[in-house]
């Protein structure tokens, strides 16, 4: 038996087979790759059909690879990117690009937001906190940015939901996706009245939540992708939770740290709706089913913020030569504090307004001492989530990291896991979110997750580096209050 997954990402879409025990098949894949369109104001956007073309082309991709192999796909799984928004008309078009969670033109309507509502019992309910990259902030801001838009639109959902209503013609939420709205109360496992009410909208203007398969695909694309035309295709799942479940990270003895585009650390709870544990502050809880919930917190900067310095700065060329100058600079020694808040902040101070500063260049500042600066303050993020997430997991827990940062740089790696000062064990299947969303499928199929695998590598921390850092994290937070206004650590 096989199943196809779909991961759908900010930047690019693959689509894999695996088999039965969580293997994608060697050369079995399809990649097309894209950019959002930013804008100065802070919008960070997708076309939308665009994006479902290369959702197409990747499978179409898949496919022709896979051969005769195509027959024994026995069901279609997807991870896609949290928190996207976009407005439909009466006959299901997009009125809107998709607005990504890096999109914060909204973050004056959330400043509104938190004022007007206790954030702390919003954040108990839903488990996410009144931030730009929720549906509320987002359509608020659109009311009164795109008035004739608002006024248009007869639906409101995330990507994921219109790939799955395009493919099937079911438009319909998981219960992992629909948790990564800011909408959902998690205690009830329904759309929260009073965000609803925020926002300006109706349940009925939100698609259903189920996480029930669809049966076959519409004509068009059954014509398409003939043997996919009667195999299950299941709703979405948050690409954060694939990406824990894709790393063997299922429990709270495994936490996954995963550094793409941006970053995020989360451990998985076994936690059925319902009344739950007050989520610690700076932290979200999302949903991977029913059965589990996602704790974590996820950081704006991450690959985009080394993406950044190879566009901006003077660095060596090629990655080997970067990879070495970074390698041999001194933890903290380049006499640099830096904010690295180029796409505004998520977990844990929730401050979309915020921007990224460097301070203490002196003449003899260079690009490498810049880079590996900002590097450190990604990592030290990382660290102050790390130190709010740790009490959730267990006392024996392993750290397993996934992601640009692991796989292609060892250095920043090893600052990562200088800055939270426990090893990190990098884990096995660099595709961790696609790996996920074949696992979670399997297991709607009644397949059993095979045993984590052995990490292909141990980063261990440095003791004196941590403790360089610790007194570098101390310097972050004064840099923070005085540049952001105020600190959540």
């Amino acid at each position: 038996m096989l199943v196809l997954a779909l991961d759908v990402g900010t930047s690019s879409t693959r689509a894999r087979v695996f088999d039965e025990h969580g293997r994608g098949l060697p050369g079995v894949e399809g990649h097309v790759g894209y950019e959002p369109h930013t804008t100065p104001d802070g919008g960070v956007e997708l076309d939308a059909d665009a994006l479902l073309d290369a959702v197409a082309r990747a499978v179409d991709e898949c496919l022709a690879a896979a051969g005769a192999q195509v027959d024994r796909i026995a069901a279609v799984g997807a991870s896609v990117f949290w928190h996207s928004l976009l407005a439909l008309d009466h006959d299901g078009r997009p009125l809107t690009p998709v607005l990504t969670w890096a999109d914060t033109r909204s973050a004056a309507a959330a400043r509104t937001l938190r004022r007007e509502h206790d954030e702390r019992a919003v954040h108990r309910r839903t488990g996410a906190p009144i931030h730009s990259a929720f549906f509320a902030a987002k359509i608020r801001w659109l009311r009164q940015a795109r008035p004739e838009i608002v006024g248009r639109a007869a639906r409101w959902c995330g990507f994921a939901e219109l790939l799955q209503a395009r493919l099937t013609g079911s438009l319909q939420c998981s219960l992992s996706m629909a948790s990564g709205t800011g909408l959902l109360d998690q205690e009830r496992g329904d759309w929260d009245a009073e965000m609803l009410e925020a926002a300006g909208i109706t349940a009925g203007a939100l698609p259903p939540i189920d996480d029930a398969a669809r049966p076959r695909l519409s004509a068009e694309w059954a014509g398409r992708w003939p043997a996919l035309a009667r195999v299950p295709w299941y709703p979405a799942y948050g690409d954060g939770a694939c990406s824990n479940v894709g790393s063997d990270c299922r429990d709270p003895g495994r936490v996954a740290l995963n550094v793409g585009t941006s970053a995020a650390l989360r451990v998985v709870l076994p936690e059925p709706v319902g009344p739950h544990a007050a989520t610690p502050r700076g932290l979200w809880r999302y949903r991977v089913d029913g059965g589990r919930a996602l704790v974590g917190g996820a950081t704006s900067e991450g690959g985009n913020v080394l993406a950044w310095c190879r566009k901006v700065l003077a660095l060596p060329p090629g990655d080997a030569a970067l990879e070495e100058a970074l390698a041999r600079r001194p933890a903290d020694g380049h006499g640099l504090t830096a904010l690295p808040f180029l796409a505004g902040e998520r977990s844990p101070g929730w401050r979309p307004e915020a921007r990224a500063a460097v301070a203490g260049l002196s003449l003899g500042t260079d690009a490498v001492d810049i880079a590996r600066a900002l590097l450190e303050a990604v990592a030290f993020r990382l660290a102050e989530v790390y130190d709010r997430l740790r009490p959730l997991a267990a006392s024996d827990h392993r750290v397993v990291g996934s992601g640009g940062a692991f796989r292609h740089s060892p250095a920043w790696a090893q600052i990562i896991a200088d800055a939270l000062g426990v090893p990190i064990a990098l884990g096995g299947d660099p595709e961790a979110s696609g790996r996920g969303a074949a696992l979670l499928t399997l297991e709607t199929l009644g397949v059993e997750a095979p045993p984590p695998a052995e990490p292909a590598r141990i980063f261990h921390p440095d003791p004196a580096h941590h403790a360089r850092y610790r007194a570098a994290r101390q310097r972050q937070s004064r840099l923070y209050d005085n540049v952001v206004g105020y600190g959540d650590s």
